[in-house]
């Protein structure tokens, strides 16, 4: 389902912060606080998180000087059971609330929706995004931390990291969403919770196919197309997928990930970044900022989303993933 916004629904803000190991990232210029403790002086984890989630949000009023009460929703969601961290956050910011879960995907699925309800007129201002915390979500879905498991290559490292945008009506000075792509669910039976990138990249090429056959376009339109926490080995599948379709390499070269690149190379990190707030803090920090500098003027954001939980991996099910894009310009 490819989404045509006819009133252009702007990003007017945004804003990122992140835990103490992230401040390692190639990004770390963009992000808007760097936190020295990863629970943000809460007793746990996930009240951290929580912390971490009303900073950011914080963060983006702060920057289009505004109040709580001037905000008509809050979308968001992330890695925890139920989205607890979330939910806390939306008690504490008292904004109208619409708990998002696509993984980590949710970094654009709560932006389309964002920009869908401004579409409406029934929203003015929206705060959408994404957040996660390590040790909450790897205590969650693999291993508590302190049981020091060995992880294998193809793993990711899921960050610390909160990413939000202030979705509002059109203004010329600001980039603009264009058009969406809602992702399906895509599954080609991967099993393994250690290879989120290969689970994940079949989701991503579907999603990105559909949205360049459905608007007529080629990768050389954008100045880039960013995926979300693909990693390293999730990257290179999805261009080995698109070379099939006779995509050449240089259009390929546009396509970059946000989890691939946000510790660069080092190797500690595995396969690279991953969780929610892995492309959402990247998205809502340094590709706005490139957006307000001139650098980019159209870009294709793809957040991809492992739709597992420890009850479905326990059960030995498989692990369906989905990927939404949204197409983000200015003039």
């Amino acid at each position: 389902m490819v989404i045509l916004f006819q009133t252009k629904p702007a990003l007017l803000a945004g804003a990122a912060a992140v835990g103490p190991l992230e401040g390692k990232s190639v990004f770390r210029s963009y992000f808007d606080m760097i936190a020295d403790d990863e629970r943000f002086q809460e007793k746990t984890n996930e009240q951290g998180q929580k912390r971490l989630i009303m900073n950011t949000c914080q963060l983006v009023m702060d920057k289009a000087k505004i109040k709580n009460l001037d905000v008509d929703y809050f979308l968001s969601g992330d890695l925890v059971n139920q989205m607890t961290p979330t939910n806390f956050a939306a008690r504490e910011l008292a904004v109208s609330f619409i708990g998002m879960f696509s993984a980590c995907s949710t970094s654009v699925s709560s932006i389309i929706i964002a920009g869908l309800l401004t579409e409406l007129g029934a929203s003015k201002l929206a705060i959408a995004g994404a957040s996660s915390q390590h040790n909450a979500t790897e205590r969650q879905f693999r291993y508590p931390v302190n049981y020091g498991a060995q992880k294998p290559a193809t793993a990711q490292w899921t960050v610390t990291a909160a990413g939000y945008a202030l979705v509002g009506p059109h203004q010329p000075d600001y980039p603009y969403m264009v058009a969406a792509t809602v992702g399906k669910v895509i599954d080609y039976h991967e099993t393994d919770p250690f290879h989120m990138g290969g689970a994940m990249a079949p989701a991503a090429y579907d999603t990105i196919k559909r949205h360049l056959q459905h608007r007529k376009q080629k990768i050389s339109d954008y100045d880039m197309v960013m995926t979300g926490d693909l990693g390293k080995i999730g990257l290179k599948l999805v261009k080995a997928m698109l070379a099939e379709d006779g995509i050449k390499n240089d259009e390929l070269q546009l396509i970059r990930d946000a989890g691939a690149e946000f510790y660069g190379d080092d190797q500690a990190f595995q396969a690279g970044a991953s969780g929610a707030g892995c492309s959402a803090a990247v998205y809502y920090s340094y590709v706005l900022s490139q957006f307000m500098t001139g650098r980019f003027k159209r870009v294709l954001l793809v957040a991809t989303g492992a739709l597992l939980s420890p009850l479905s991996y326990q059960q030995g099910e498989t692990i369906p993933c989905t990927a939404h894009a949204i197409e983000i310009a200015m003039n």
